[in-house]
């Protein structure tokens, strides 16, 4: 009991948390839906998702009643043992994507971690030890591990942590001419967000993703999807790279995997896995039965004509709601990403505004994101009810208006 009655604030962050977030002032402790309480009571509708991460909203019943069962049923067993849960949720992710394998992590970051191992093991394995290059884009993001960092496309987040990987190449977003110039047969995978997500919301083009893997195929490579942000539902299909009309070597997702739960995973063929054997790679807690049991429940409910369809009616309403409130105060250039993954763009005047405009919404009673210092990011429950976005694109309208004022 103890543990509860210590009396925290947001001051006790700056006192006690390494200081490598700024949090925003309130501290939320409650959540329903698409809708969050603060210590002091203030109610907030959430277009943020825990960045793109609560798919199904604050505590979905069926996601609470997962977390008791499971919770009174089993935890862990480590990777010694296998267990159903994991099994279930593999055997169903295979069943709705290309994938015929699946290894299980805790976050995005370890995700792509096994994928960019994977790929750089399959082409030593299968090729030779030199096809090691590994092809990533200008702004992407890809987690926080000295791997996934250094593959990740801003170096302002790996600088300074001493010598990076090397053979990783970084070519402009959408830019096929770009890739064809530095691939060659050193190559082992290109790896590519369907949608940035932190580099701005960007969906990649038709004509991009589909170069993209004919020239993989041209060169023996691997095509490697980060759907960490993008996929679950996100796009309006379980997953962006059902847009391109393509197939992927290699997919990893995690975020709404989870529905707010920590989980993730890495998807590949038969063919691809075949190279790895018992010892090569591994982590303790990934696959555990209590998340593998959240996330089954989370894919059974998002994957569903019901929710997947309702993304794109839900865009519809966001999209209408941002033109009015352009229409108001000229302050959008273009509205862009797929489904409920969705950039709202400032213009030129207003560009270095977004973080105020954030702010200003928090105060109003609205939790929105950026990506960049030019892009407001809304990322909400795939759910979330029509009154909600009524209701918080009004808060945001009023943000807004107390900015430019």
């Amino acid at each position: 009991m103890a543990a509860e009655n210590l009396a925290v604030s947001r001051e006790t962050f700056d006192n006690v948390i390494l200081p490598v977030y700024a949090p925003a002032q309130f501290v939320p402790v409650k959540g329903k839906g698409s809708r969050v309480w603060d210590q002091q009571g203030k109610e907030y509708i959430d277009f943020s998702g825990g960045i793109a991460v609560t798919a199904l909203g604050h505590c979905h019943p069926a996601l609470v009643e997962t977390l008791k069962s499971q919770g009174e049923t089993l935890w862990h067993t480590s990777n010694v043992f296998t267990n159903e849960p994991a099994l279930r949720l593999a055997s169903k992710l295979i069943a709705a994507t290309f994938a015929e394998r699946v290894f299980f992590g805790n976050s995005g970051a370890e995700a792509n971690e096994a994928a960019f191992k994977l790929a750089r093991y399959y082409a030593c394995k299968k090729h030779s030890p030199f096809k090691s290059k590994i092809i990533a884009f200008h702004n992407a993001f890809h987690g926080r591990t000295l791997f996934t960092v250094s593959v990740g496309g801003q170096p302002k987040y790996s600088d300074g942590f001493g010598p990076k990987p090397a053979d990783i190449v970084h070519v402009p977003f959408n830019d096929l001419a770009a890739v064809k110039a530095v691939i060659d047969d050193h190559t082992c995978a290109i790896v590519v967000e369907p949608i940035q997500g932190e580099g701005g919301v960007m969906p990649a083009t038709p004509e991009f993703m589909q170069g993209l893997r004919a020239l993989c195929d041209q060169h023996n490579a691997l095509l490697v999807l980060d759907e960490v942000q993008s996929g679950m539902g996100r796009s309006g299909k379980l997953f962006a790279y059902e847009h391109y009309g393509i197939k992927p070597d290699i997919i990893t997702t995690a975020k709404a995997l989870g529905g707010g739960f920590p989980v993730s995973a890495m998807l590949t063929t038969h063919e691809i896995a075949s190279v790895m054997a018992p010892g090569v790679h591994g982590t303790t807690y990934g696959g555990n039965p209590l998340a593998c049991a959240i996330a089954e429940t989370a894919l059974d409910i998002i994957n569903t004509p019901e929710v997947l369809n309702g993304v794109d009616a839900r865009r519809e309403q966001f999209v209408s709601a941002l033109q009015k409130i352009n229409q108001q105060f000229d302050i959008l250039s273009e509205i862009r990403g797929k489904g409920l993954l969705l950039g709202a763009v400032l213009n030129a005047q207003h560009a270095s505004k977004a973080r105020d405009i954030l702010n200003a919404s928090a105060a109003e009673g609205l939790m929105v994101l950026t990506a960049g210092s030019d892009v407001i990011r809304f990322v909400p429950s795939l759910v979330i009810e029509p009154t909600d976005i009524a209701e918080g694109m009004a808060r945001f309208a009023r943000a807004i208006a107390k900015v430019l004022n």
